[in-house]
């Protein structure tokens, strides 16, 4: 199979706030292809505008496996169905290329991978569910709480405005790349408010009261 076609990227993120720097970060692509969509979504156009860009040669790259998929069989589908049409199907973070050429040992990897992915995802939603469930009994649930404090925000936007890489920071004040992207927002609302002009007191007629 030729090697010589493009390298189409696909991302998917969880919902139009999520950042997708992250898998971005390794994926070098011709063209880019995202979706906003949580992984049971069937509703992927990005994805499908994708499938239907894709030429024999080509190179369809994704960071991980679950971001292309929705499970296994959605998965094992989706990569057999590619491959069969001459594009090959690269995994960034599982460090797996599927050509249609595979040997058993590589499907079966796939569907191994593709399973211990997709269990992971589901013991994390019970475990959140659990613990959410007895935070209600114990009445300490408060909903998701701001991992970055309000005074903290001031110093984020100054060392922002310096010009300090934004993946250092998040290392640096311990949060997520996507709180990161929130307490910025957060900022520079509080910061707008803080500068909103003072309403003119000297325009109210007299006999109103204040």
């Amino acid at each position: 199979m030729s090697e010589n076609g493009q390298r189409i990227g696909y991302v998917r993120v969880s919902s139009i706030d999520q950042n997708a720097d992250r898998q971005l970060e390794h994926l070098r692509a011709d063209k880019l292809f995202t979706d906003k969509a949580s992984g049971k979504d069937t509703d992927r156009p990005q994805l499908q505008a994708l499938l239907a860009y894709a030429r024999e040669g080509d190179t369809i790259v994704v960071h991980s496996m679950d971001r292309l998929a929705r499970n296994v069989d959605d998965l094992r589908r989706l990569v057999q169905e590619q491959t069969k049409r001459g594009i090959r199907v690269q995994f960034i973070k599982e460090s797996l290329t599927f050509t249609g050429e595979d040997s058993p040992f590589a499907h079966l990897m796939l569907s191994v991978l593709g399973s211990i992915a997709q269990f992971e995802r589901d013991l994390i939603k019970e475990r959140q569910r659990e613990g959410i469930a007895l935070a209600k009994q114990r009445g300490a649930y408060r909903g998701r709480k701001r991992a970055l404090p309000d005074d903290e925000l001031p110093k984020l936007l100054q060392k922002v405005k310096a010009g300090e890489k934004k993946a250092k920071l998040a290392r640096d004040f311990g949060i997520s790349r996507q709180t990161l992207y929130e307490s910025l927002r957060r900022a520079s609302s509080t910061l707008e408010q803080a500068q909103a002009p003072a309403p003119d007191l000297t325009t109210i007629p007299k006999g109103d009261s204040v």
